[in-house]
């Protein structure tokens, strides 16, 4: 009996626990499910608060921001002025008018100018889902078509052969008297004194510019058809004569008007610049021929042992050159005969890179953290840009290339130092700086407001200022009446002071080469559609350098 019970509780128990068991397992399938359902039904049927439709959106990351400002210096350099530009040029239907004026003064200098529009291309190219994001790329492509068909009017772009380009429009001669764009301090809608055009026969440095910005460009616009093929054909009218045996000196010898202000000490880093650029647009083998030749690369000096041939600027194109023709052999790998050169190429870009990190000494720093790559020069801060674009682009190609790094010697740097360096650099331009100032017109709290531009400095009250009246705006000590929104100012000197002073040029003056580099260092950086450059769109043109594979043969049926 005593066993009969035993096991009958055994029983009942083990009943019990199977519908604990049962129990629980019905709540999971079919309880469970319905209080989620009701309870995301309650949450759903919730009005909204009361500020839900005005709320801001999400925050921009701090590089998007400067972005869209530094993309409106460009707009504000156009002007609807200077009408009567190109008068005296012949051969120029509709004269000179258009594209930009270079800084805040009233000229056009083609050699920078053509160097902002290449620049400006190359960061579309490599990051138009970059710009996409932030609904900039169609503004980014206006501002290039602007400059392209600017340049396009400087010369013959419809002949196949040239014998002269016209090289600049307004300027002045040091220590002139004389109404110019130097003595004078006038609106450009009121500009009345003579604005010379100057013509040069002889110019490879500004044709082979010339060519890679419309080259670069032609990529950018490789969807509209006929006008990419219009920009390839005269970026072949342009290299052409920048090749002519005849024409090969640079475009500001002996000109009083440009020497003084964009002096070219070379042509053979336009070479390297320009056959790259016209390489990627045609995928012609022959200028990477040249751009891979050692005598080239001899003559631009690109290969010594030389800090300042490690500053990329409107003047120097060697690094950049070398860091394209180094996007070339990560993703093409041409091989023979051009591996020699373009591992060589490969090689000095990387030492580049390294020369801009501070453990290796190659490049002073002020206290504040600020590269000096002007040499203790004036307008730091273009330079300074133009390193952050190189860094960060080098990175993006590395890690495109699934490379975790570079080596400086035998000391391995991961893409992040790289990258440290960029933000670092951006980030002191931006406000982070002794200071507590931003160089860029507009962006954050702080920001100069003496900035050296006519059109900034003087009120919009109706009178109309002669030559002679307008500096007295020069000379003011009111800030601007107006700000020209995005202009990065020349920057602060080696000891991270900044004089905001509207006569000290060398502080307070934005130019058009400093913001292209602002820019593609900008959007380089943005955290917008996340990293990465486009490996592909930019060699569009080129044909595969091998053959491709046979299809294989369709299986064998009896």
């Amino acid at each position: 009996m005593v066993s009969s019970l035993l096991e009958c509780n055994f029983m009942r128990r083990k009943a019990l626990k199977w519908m604990v068991i049962i129990v629980f397992i019905a709540f999971l399938v079919i309880g469970l499910p319905i209080i989620i359902i009701k309870s995301l039904h309650n949450h759903k049927s919730r009005p909204p608060p009361a500020d839900h439709y005005t709320s801001r959106p999400t925050p921009q990351d701090q590089y998007t921001e400067a972005l869209h400002k530094a993309l409106l210096f460009f707009n504000a350099q156009k002007w609807d002025s200077g009408l009567q530009d190109g008068a005296d040029a012949t051969n120029v239907k509709g004269g000179l008018v258009g594209g930009y004026y270079n800084a805040g003064d009233n000229t056009k200098f083609h050699f920078p100018m053509s160097f902002a529009m290449t620049m400006l291309s190359w960061s579309v190219i490599e990051y138009q889902h970059k710009y996409k994001s932030i609904k900039e790329y169609d503004h980014a492509r206006e501002l290039i078509r602007w400059g392209t068909d600017y340049l396009l009017r400087t010369f013959d772009s419809s002949a196949s052969i040239i014998d002269h380009i016209y090289a600049q429009v307004g300027g002045s001669q040091n220590g002139s008297t004389t109404p110019d764009d130097q003595t004078c301090w006038e609106r450009p809608e009121d500009m009345d004194y003579k604005r010379p055009t100057q013509v040069i026969t002889a110019g490879a440095d500004l044709a082979g510019e010339m060519a890679a910005a419309l080259a670069a460009a032609s990529i950018v616009f490789k969807d509209d058809v006929a006008y990419s093929k219009k920009l390839v054909q005269g970026a072949s009218t342009v290299w052409t004569f920048a090749r002519n045996a005849g024409k090969r000196s640079t475009y500001s010898r002996g000109n009083l008007f440009i020497a003084p202000y964009y002096n070219s000490t070379g042509y053979y880093d336009e070479y390297m610049w320009g056959s790259a650029w016209m390489y990627c647009a045609t995928g012609n083998s022959s200028y990477l021929r040249l751009a891979t030749y050692i005598g080239t690369a001899k003559h631009a000096k690109a290969l010594t042992d030389d800090p300042t041939q490690r500053v990329f600027s409107w003047d120097n194109k060697s690094p950049a050159a070398m860091l394209l023709l180094t996007r070339v052999r990560l993703f093409l790998n041409p091989g023979y005969p051009y591996e020699d050169l373009l591992r060589r190429y490969h090689n000095a870009t990387s030492i580049t890179m390294c020369s801009y990190l501070q453990r290796y000494q190659v490049f002073d720093r002020t206290q504040g953290g600020l590269i000096e790559l002007s040499q203790g020069g004036s307008q730091n801060l273009q330079f300074v840009v133009n390193a952050v674009f190189l860094a960060s682009l080098y990175a993006d190609y590395l890690e495109a290339a699934n490379s975790p790094g570079s080596y400086c010697g035998t000391t391995f740097i991961p893409l992040n130092t790289l990258r440290e360096f960029a933000t670092s650099q951006m980030d002191y331009i931006l406000g982070k700086n002794p200071m507590n100032m931003s160089y860029v017109v507009g962006h954050g709290d702080k920001f100069p407001t003496h900035v050296h531009h006519r059109g900034a400095s003087i009120p919009n009250d109706n009178i109309t200022y002669s030559c002679q009246d307008g500096v007295q705006w020069l000379y003011s000590d009111k800030p601007n009446p107006h700000n020209i929104t995005g202009a990065m100012v020349g920057g602060p000197d080696r000891l991270d002071k900044f004089i905001d002073v509207r006569t000290n040029s060398s502080y307070t003056e934005p130019t058009l080469a400093g913001n292209a580099g602002l820019v593609a260092a900008l959007v380089s950086l943005t955290a917008a559609a996340g990293d990465g450059v486009d490996k592909n769109s930019i060699f569009s043109a080129i044909s595969p350098l091998y053959p491709m594979a046979a299809a294989p043969s369709p299986p064998w049926k009896p």
